[in-house]
């Protein structure tokens, strides 16, 4: 007889809390016994059922109650799929009623990526606090600034009350020392009612090595593949499917139970997966099938580093279909262009020529040589809207992965700190602020930990001295992730503190999302068949051409002024904005001058200007 998904469990597993009654779905295929055991010694057994999944439909367990999942009778341990651990990552799991929260968000409809001003923030570090709270109260100042999307870095239980999070090691448990699973609805519900996107950072390439006891229920990994963190996650061998099952069932019980309207998908190209329906396809009909059922729009967008289209195309066409991917190499581009940095990946870029190919392609290397790969690299991007791009100048790799944490505000001047959010701000993409860099914030944001386990963290101390050995310079040591003091030191300023050229550099930025948001000429949805990117030296034009009127971005990254006439056919052009501008901090209040000759620009070193042209007399 054959067997299909329709007697497939489509719940999801660990203890479900429902209309007063509570059941547990557990997979242990190879168990011979499975039994829950509540911190009252309360004995809970789980009976056999179908593709390797143990089940009791009816356990008695209420919300609060604490257990431990025994198998054959030995050991007890916590819940992979525990929805809260309040002892951390050894301690017992707690049963958690996620239909108890009332939420007052029904009118939201979510906003398309194309419109998005995404904030890339870490709950531990964003506020004095710490914790959802702690982000709460400040939704009114990201309103202010133009935001309309939060990118939270992962909440999923990690050891200890320190981590960037992606050490978690139960996918289905906020964090407790963020608040938890009430306190995460509160802080999404919150969102919504000011118009805020949420985008919650996920990890299913890998388990943190503290605290991980899937292995203990199943064939959760494989040793087919390697991942720079250990053991890949088995999503193609023997027993993939139970796998498939946990990780599928966690993405949709962010979306369906707490109101993320997205998920980041953390290093996808580490998601190995050689069967015919590739987990990130699979993932994606899921997430289709519950935005038909919901009437949202859920979407997907994946961190990778292999510049291939392969993961944004759709399904039919042999793609994953993500919704929109990071792009890494905008930002190296941008960086080295702006530092003079060529060490380690840095190597394969500097200069103006990779500012100027990923404006326009966003990738830079799209089936070019590569010469820090020593390969040829990439895959062309023609056809693809601006919109399955998020780009950016800083985020928190880009600046963790540093000896010292810096951001760009310790490394360039404050020229160009707003040449950089211009360029990232009004490019043809979609624009990812790191929390600070609207003004410009001194602290650093380092890596940090609080393992519990003696010789993990001496082997996390080596291991990132290793991990960015190309990016070493100066003197001094690095920082030891273990230090409560390294946490401390990556927390954000607070506001009332922070100097008057910070102030300004805010007052810039919220200028510049504000033109972004007002004019359609600005958005991803623009053709990227009508938008031309060229450079004359180290001034890169950006040209969005229409019939009558059109757009032009000067981005001068010389430190010398640039003059030069505009074009003679275009007979009327006046100033959108300027960086240079003594509005601004800067020199001048005309960029634009009208000459007999026509119209001349006279740009400053490290600044842009922004042109509205008229192709027919006014």
């Amino acid at each position: 007889m054959e067997t299909t998904k329709e007697s497939y469990p489509s719940v999801r597993p660990g203890i479900t809390v429902e209309n007063g009654t509570s059941s547990a779905l557990v997979w242990a295929p190879d168990a011979v016994s499975v039994e829950i055991v509540t911190d009252k010694s309360l004995v809970i057994s789980l009976g056999k059922t179908d593709f390797g999944y143990w089940c009791n439909k009816e356990t008695n367990l209420k919300q609060g109650d604490s257990y431990k999942i025994r198998i054959n009778g030995k050991k007890t341990i916590p819940d992979p799929a525990s929805l809260c651990q309040p002892e951390g990552v050894h301690g017992f799991s707690r049963v958690v009623d996620l239909s108890q929260y009332t939420w007052s968000d029904r009118s939201w409809k979510g906003i398309g990526l194309d419109e998005m001003i995404i904030y890339e923030l870490h709950a531990g570090t964003f506020s004095a606090k710490g914790d959802f709270r702690g982000i709460s109260e400040r939704l009114d100042y990201l309103v202010d600034l133009g935001i309309n999307a939060i990118e939270l870095m992962p909440v999923a239980q990690f050891p200890g009350k320190r981590n960037w999070g992606y050490d978690g090691v139960f996918p289905y448990a906020v964090q407790n020392s963020y608040g938890g699973a009430s306190e995460l609805q509160k802080l999404v519900d919150a969102c919504h009612n000011k118009g805020i996107t949420v985008i919650l950072d996920v990890v299913y390439n890998h388990m943190g090595p503290e605290g991980n006891y899937l292995g203990c229920f199943g064939p959760y990994f494989t040793q087919k593949y390697e991942t720079p963190w250990g053991d890949a996650i088995n999503f193609d061998d023997a027993g993939s499917h139970g796998v498939r099952h946990f990780f599928i069932q966690n993405a949709l019980m962010w979306m369906r139970d707490f109101h993320i309207d997205g998920l980041r998908l953390d290093a996808v190209h580490a998601i190995k997966d050689s069967g015919a329906l590739h987990f990130l396809q699979e993932l994606n009909i899921e997430v289709e099938n519950l935005n038909r059922k919901t009437g949202k729009n859920h979407f997907l967008i994946g961190e990778c580093d292999l510049n291939d289209v392969r993961y944004i195309n759709p399904i039919q066409s042999g793609g994953y279909a993500l919704n929109a991917q990071w792009c890494d190499e905008f930002h190296h581009a941008l960086h080295s262009m702006v530092t003079g940095e060529q060490n380690g990946y840095y190597s394969d870029f500097g200069g103006v020529d990779p500012v100027v190919k990923t404006l326009k392609n966003a990738y830079v290397y799209n089936g070019n040589y590569s010469r820090h790969r020593d390969k040829f690299f990439g895959s062309k991007t023609d056809g693809q809207c601006g919109s399955k791009f998020v780009v950016f100048s800083q985020n928190h790799d880009q600046i963790g992965n540093r000896m010292n944490g810096d951001r760009l505000s310790h490394l360039v001047g404050f020229e160009n700190l707003k040449l950089i959010a211009g360029f990232t701000i009004l490019s043809p993409y979609v624009p990812l602020i790191f929390m600070g860099e609207e003004y410009g914030e001194n602290a650093p944001f380092l890596y940090f930990t609080h393992h519990g386990d003696k010789d993990l963290i001496e082997a996390v101390r080596k291991g990132r001295a290793n991990e960015f050995k190309e990016f070493m310079s100066g003197d001094g040591e690095i920082p030891y992730p273990q230090a409560e003091d390294t946490f401390n030191r990556s927390k954000l300023t607070n506001w009332n503190q922070i100097n008057e050229s910070q102030r300004l550099l805010h007052r810039f930025y919220k200028a510049l999302i504000q033109l972004r948001k007002s004019d359609f000429d600005f958005s991803p949805r623009f053709s990227r068949a009508n938008i031309e990117v060229s450079n004359e030296g180290e001034l890169v034009i950006l040209r969005k051409n229409k019939i009558i009127s059109g757009l032009d971005i000067y981005f001068n990254f010389s430190d010398e002024r640039v003059k030069r006439i505009l074009e003679e056919n275009t007979t009327f052009q006046s100033m959108v904005f300027c960086s240079s501008s003594e509005q601004w901090g800067g020199s001048q209040n005309e960029a634009l001058i009208h000459t007999p000759q026509g119209y001349e620009l006279n740009l400053p070193g490290f600044s842009f200007c922004v042109i509205r042209k008229y192709n027919s007399k006014k």
